[in-house]
């Protein structure tokens, strides 16, 4: 079973928000995500969108993101 819960988009981006990540830019739903030290992110989730634990697995991969940020 995996380590991450599902959450909602406008979670998760808040809790990338509080680790250190700003909106670089926005296009719609699309939001290009900044962080020193990191390659830009696209963060391309409606807030209300639920995301499941392998997407959320993925999201960290790129970001840092840890499931005790959540």
């Amino acid at each position: 079973m995996s380590q991450w819960p599902s959450a909602k988009a406008r979670r998760v981006l808040a809790a990338l928000l509080r680790i250190g990540w700003t909106v670089k830019r926005e296009s719609g739903s699309h939001r290009t995500l900044a962080r020193s030290g990191w390659p830009d992110y696209v963060f391309a989730f409606h807030d209300s969108v639920e995301i499941g634990p392998r997407m959320l697995a993925r999201i960290s991969k790129g970001t840092g993101l840890r499931p005790e940020d959540l």
